[in-house]
């Protein structure tokens, strides 16, 4: 499953792929397939990039449209 706010976020942000991916500490690749769907991404990678740009993880997953806070 393709999570398209991933990726709409880390471009909104101006961040490379190798950027985030050294953020999560993975490998670049693996983060690339994450934000594909090619693979599925672990929930602790999820709440770290909610962490980074400061949202919800519904609405990082796409499963909110409402762009709340981290906590809100």
């Amino acid at each position: 499953m393709k999570f398209q706010r991933i990726e709409d976020m880390r471009v909104d942000h101006d961040l490379s792929i190798k950027e985030i991916s050294t953020y999560l500490d993975c490998n670049r690749d693996v983060y690339s397939r994450y934000e594909k769907g090619y693979r599925q991404i672990k929930i602790s990678m999820v709440i770290e990039l909610a962490k980074l740009y400061n949202c919800s993880t519904d609405y990082l997953l796409g499963i909110s449209n409402v762009k709340r806070k981290l906590g809100e």
